[in-house]
């Protein structure tokens, strides 16, 4: 946090803009949490994601980026939505929630916040070096280089495993002819 604060007294606009950034992430991220609606909880973890996407941006790289936003502002909030409303949605599950299952949730998240907390106080920053700094780390071409080299056969693996999953729900959700429709 002290180190933050020299930052933002600099006048930089990049600086202004990632502290920008940085506060609408972590609002939309705890109205994703605390929303009552579960419609406007997707919408909020959308901006979520367009404000990653910003600070994916803002540390050059810009195909995380795009990934960002098309896989998941795009088609998996699509899915969430689509599920979501699809769901009949009752009062009664709120209800349902025990004060053990809050206490339980209060928990976690408190031991979850202490370990964040501790791994960032003992976490050490490498300083950048500007002579060795390589500005198209981040880049679509950098990546296939190292994709197509080094990292060829576990893509190839992957993209069998996604062709057999996608198989695998075509024929699950293929409808025979005597079936019964719930």
């Amino acid at each position: 946090m002290n180190d933050i604060i020299p930052l933002l007294k600099s006048g930089q606009p990049v600086v202004y803009l990632f502290a920008t950034l940085t506060v609408l992430t972590l609002l939309a991220a705890s109205y994703v949490v605390t929303a009552r609606n579960p419609i406007h909880s997707v919408l909020a973890l959308i901006l979520t994601f367009f404000c990653l996407s910003g600070h994916y941006i803002l540390l050059n790289a810009q195909f995380l980026a795009a990934v960002n936003i098309i896989v998941y502002a795009g088609a998996i909030m699509v899915l969430f939505l689509f599920t979501i409303m699809f769901l009949n949605m009752k009062k009664d599950d709120e209800e349902a929630k025990t004060n053990l299952t809050k206490i339980a949730a209060v928990i976690v998240g408190g031991v979850l916040l202490v370990i964040m907390v501790t791994v960032f106080r003992v976490a050490q920053v490498a300083p950048v070096d500007t002579i060795t700094y390589n500005p198209q780390v981040g880049m679509v071409e950098g990546l296939g280089m190292v994709l197509y080299k080094d990292y060829l056969l576990p893509f190839e693996l992957a993209s069998v495993l996604f062709l057999v999953a996608m198989v695998g729900a075509v024929m699950l959700g293929k409808r025979e002819a005597g079936d019964r429709h719930f």
